[in-house]
C-alpha cells in the first residue's frame, strides 16, 4: 500500500505485527494498544524505534506517558464512515503536544485526506488515492475559519493582523 508523507511516496520502513504473531528480533514494529500495554518494558527496551496503532474505541490516554518514546502512532480508519479517528489526532497533537509521525491507515479517502490533516496527521497509508489526488486534496482550500492542530492561521486572526 503506498504511504504518502511530506507531500511525496516514501518507503515504508515499519511493520504492524499482529497480537498473536513473534516479535522479530529488530528492525522498526507498530504494536496494538493491548499488546504495548502488556509488553510494554520488553517493547521500550528494544534497540529500535517503536508505534503503536489505534483502533476506533482505544483511549490514547493511555499513551499520554509514553508519547516522547513513540516514533509513530497509527489511526486506522476500519470505515470511512468512523470518525473516531479525527479526535484521536487531535487529542494527541493539540492536548498531549506529540510530534512523531501521526499515521491514517485502512479506509482512508482522497475527500477526507485534507481534514486528517488538519485533524493532524502527517502521514497517509492508502490504496484509494494516487499522490497527485492527495497534493490536490491538501490544496483544496487555501483558508480556514476553525483552528486547528495543522497549524494553519484561522481566516478571523489574519484579518485582525494575528499571524
Amino acid at each position: 500500500m503506498p504511504l504518502i508523507k511530506n507531500r511525496q511516496e516514501v518507503d515504508d520502513i515499519w511493520a504492524f505485527v499482529p497480537d498473536d504473531a513473534p516479535l522479530s528480533p529488530g528492525g522498526c514494529v507498530t504494536v496494538s494498544l493491548g499488546r504495548f500495554r502488556s509488553e510494554m518494558e520488553l517493547l521500550l527496551a528494544r534497540n529500535t524505534e517503536i508505534g503503536v496503532r489505534l483502533e476506533p474505541a482505544d483511549d490514547p490516554h493511555e499513551l499520554e506517558d509514553h508519547l516522547d518514546r513513540l516514533a509513530l502512532i497509527e489511526v486506522s480508519f476500519p470505515k470511512y464512515t468512523d470518525g473516531r479517528g479525527y479526535s484521536q489526532a487531535q487529542l494527541l497533537r493539540r492536548r498531549f503536544g506529540y510530534e512523531g509521525e501521526l499515521r491514517a491507515v485502512g479506509h482512508v479517502l482522497r475527500d477526507q485526506i485534507l481534514y486528517m490533516n488538519r485533524s493532524g496527521f502527517d502521514a497517509f497509508e492508502t490504496e484509494r488515492a494516487d499522490l497527485p489526488s492527495i497534493i490536490d486534496a491538501l490544496e483544496e482550500f487555501s483558508a480556514f475559519y476553525q483552528p486547528a492542530a495543522d497549524g494553519a492561521t484561522p481566516v478571523f486572526q489574519r484579518r485582525h493582523g494575528k499571524d
